[in-house]
């Protein structure tokens, strides 16, 4: 089946730095080498996404246009169609007194965010902190080998996948005619509304959040087994 723009899609990929070191994969055995030494267990499972709405690159986007389910793909980006190019600009000197203000070490190679961008730490010297604020595969030509599984269909299906983009957790939610209700705890139903019109666009379906109630939450959590 061809795939349009606008369709949810199910894929496999794996991307790499051209002659280079893998990056990002939905392979077990991709993410196993790329988290040596984690402790947390690695979750392995298909990217499931809506092409044309920002949530993979888009030259992707627009390259998976076209292209059949059950196929396997490969392309190459250059950085100007992936990553984007270095900025020198964005190498910047910071004061080390901002970071013990926030009871930070910073060490060379560590990432942190600065109010909501990350930078790498390259060097300590002195009262100062270089940080690298380019994406880390800046000014580099990328690979990605992709397997388009299926499109998906299923409503439920595509309000699970938006819900982890936009907000990495699962609400129980409901679709009445041209309306998607999701609940939420007190803190996410104050934000989950300021995502209407993404659903809108996406879903054509309008937004109403409500929040649960604290009965609600400790009957959902006791009806989970203890875990051991």
């Amino acid at each position: 089946m061809e795939i349009k723009k606008h369709d949810f899609i199910e894929i496999d990929f794996t991307g790499k730095i051209k002659d280079g070191e893998v990056f990002d994969s939905t392979s077990k055995e991709e993410l196993e080498k790329l988290h040596q030494g984690h402790d947390h267990p690695i979750e392995a499972k298909p990217l499931i996404f809506c092409l044309g709405h920002g949530m993979f690159l888009d030259a992707l986007d627009d390259f998976l246009v076209g292209k059949e389910t059950g196929k396997t793909y490969e392309v190459e980006l250059p950085p100007e169609k992936s990553f984007g190019q270095r900025d020198s600009k964005l190498v910047q000197m910071i004061p080390i007194d901002i970071f013990k203000k926030q009871k930070i070490n910073p060490i060379p190679g560590y990432s942190l965010n600065f109010d909501g961008r990350v930078g790498k730490i390259l060097t300590v010297s002195g009262g100062r902190v270089m940080v690298d604020f380019n994406h880390s595969l800046s000014g580099k030509t990328v690979d990605y080998q992709i397997k388009v599984l299926r499109i998906v269909t299923d409503i439920n299906e595509k309000i699970k996948a938006l819900n982890d983009f936009f907000f990495r957790r699962e609400f129980k939610s409901d679709v009445n005619d041209k309306k998607l209700v999701i609940y939420a705890d007190k803190q996410m139903a104050r934000i989950v509304p300021l995502f209407a019109d993404k659903f809108k666009e996406i879903l054509n379906l309008d937004l109403e959040v409500k929040e649960e109630s604290k009965e609600e939450e400790i009957g959902e959590k006791n009806d989970n087994p203890l875990q051991v």
